[in-house]
């Protein structure tokens, strides 16, 4: 490049959930997660009560939940990683930001250190690969609020179901497992996402046709002859109904039917409380009390080169839709 010529900078913002980085970030993290109109769609003051009930209701639980994690979520570590693996991919001229929905950094105070980086264009990309308005749309509104008023192209990647890049690291991760679950017995694969109260999938949420679409394309790339899978879904709370099956019923199925378990998140790309005690603690105690022979559970994608370059092309790819 000539003296003078200035590089390109692009702007990624890595756009995630979050969680709390210790036993006291607890309780302001369930409020704020509960407190999402993308959550709970109530008007104010009632979203405002029931919020804070919740949350107080569930803290107890959570902070468990995280004392088994040593005090708080490992989310925003591997988020991280994944940020420097995006940012050695992509070269000069990108800067890789992470940006929290529910937790710190959160998006306001990132939107701060992108302004001060002052790219040239911004590209939001979201860590789930599956579209849903509690998890996406909520994390797209959050940063056109802490934005308001800004110049700077702005383009958006919705979802990701079935990239390849995606795809062919939860392939690499999966086979070996298999293999390995093959010698005590005809594995059952559990397919496994988290799961969301069916109301919000009755109003045209597009989450679980496209976790079903990453689903049958896996299962379409791992080729294994005559394989036993079923699709499930996790982390329920709360009296509403759910879409289904549960993760729960089918580990309990499977383990009674003594079949070993190739358990695969479909919907986490990096790990976190729903995979580290939910599936890994959790679901493995029930499996193996209840007569399962072995339980195993492929690792998330995290920073593995496939994904990582699937992400780099997301980026590079013209053709995604400018922020509106």
């Amino acid at each position: 490049m000539g003296p003078g010529l200035k590089v390109k900078k692009t702007a990624i913002v890595l756009l995630n959930l979050g969680g709390p980085s210790s036993q006291e970030e607890v309780k302001p993290f369930l409020l704020s997660l509960f407190y999402d109109p993308a959550i709970l769609t109530l008007p104010n003051p009632f979203r405002y009560i029931l919020a804070h009930l919740i949350a107080r209701r569930r803290l107890p639980e959570a902070k468990h939940i995280y004392a088994l994690l040593g005090g708080g979520s490992p989310l925003l570590k591997n988020t991280k990683a994944q940020a420097l693996a995006l940012e050695s991919e992509l070269g000069e001229g990108f800067r890789v930001f992470v940006a929290m929905r529910h937790a710190a950094p959160f998006t306001q105070d990132v939107a701060k250190e992108v302004k001060s980086y002052d790219p040239h264009e911004i590209v939001l990309l979201p860590l789930y690969p599956q579209y849903s308005t509690t998890t996406t749309a909520s994390s797209f509104k959050a940063w056109e609020k802490a934005t308001q008023g800004w110049e700077v192209p702005t383009r958006r990647i919705h979802f990701y179901p079935g990239e390849e890049g995606f795809l062919n690291a939860m392939r690499e991760l999966t086979l070996p497992t298999y293999k390995e679950a093959q010698k005590k017995g005809n594995p059952r694969i559990l397919l496994t996402a988290h799961s969301l109260p069916k109301k919000i999938i009755k109003k045209g949420d597009p989450y679980q046709h496209q976790v079903e679409e990453t689903a049958s394309r896996l299962l379409e790339k791992l080729k294994l002859p005559s394989i036993d899978s079923t699709l499930c879904y996790q982390s329920r709370v709360g009296p509403l109904k759910w879409i289904g099956p549960s993760t729960e019923d089918e580990v309990l199925k499977a383990a009674q039917e003594k079949r070993p378990l190739v358990v695969i998140p479909l919907s986490f790309v990096s790990e976190h409380s729903e995979t580290l005690v939910e599936l890994d603690i959790t679901y493995r105690k029930l499996a193996l009390n209840n007569g399962c022979p072995a339980y195993y559970r492929v690792g998330t994608v995290q920073t593995h080169p496939f994904f990582i370059k699937g992400l780099a092309d997301l980026v590079k790819n013209d053709n995604i839709q400018p922020l509106s």
